[in-house]
């Protein structure tokens, strides 16, 4: 199957795969984090408290957590999009390409966000930001546009 096929084999499909990348963004913003304990020496007491050692961090290390910690926020506002969307495509008719191609946009911005933010490169941290959390609101008013003229 062609990978085009993957994305698009049903209406909710494109929806469905910006939930699982945007869920594999969020355990790969793990990875720099781990990195950075590492080359500050993380050890096994500071398992007690691996948040203490924050400190200890190297700059990029710290922006790292930052990072980390901000993709949970932004996967908490994107699933439900997501799972809106897939919702209405199941029940009603396709939703809008704007929407298909902001949902798959949302998880490739998040992961350059993450490299932009651990880059310390503040304007495309920023656009990446606001763009993914617009993406995130397209898909929220196409599906719920959706669910609501179906239903009328």
């Amino acid at each position: 199957m062609p990978l085009q096929a993957l994305f698009t084999a049903t209406p909710s499909a494109p929806f469905a795969w910006s939930l699982v990348l945007a869920s594999a963004v969020v355990v790969l913003s793990i990875v720099p984090l781990g990195a950075a304990r590492t080359q500050a020496n993380f050890q096994i007491k500071d398992m007690a408290a691996p948040r203490a050692m924050f400190e200890r961090l190297p700059a990029w290390g710290q922006r790292a957590s930052w990072a980390h910690q901000n993709s949970f926020e932004a996967f908490s506002l994107h699933a439900p999009a997501a799972l809106l969307a897939i919702g209405a495509s199941l029940h009603e008719q396709p939703l809008p390409t704007l929407a298909v191609v902001a949902a798959l946009l949302h998880p490739l911005l998040r992961l350059i966000y993450i490299g932009a933010f651990i880059g310390n490169l503040p304007p495309l941290r920023a656009f990446c930001w606001a763009t993914g959390l617009l993406c995130t609101g397209v898909v929220y008013i196409e599906g719920l546009r959706s669910l609501l003229t179906a239903s009328t």
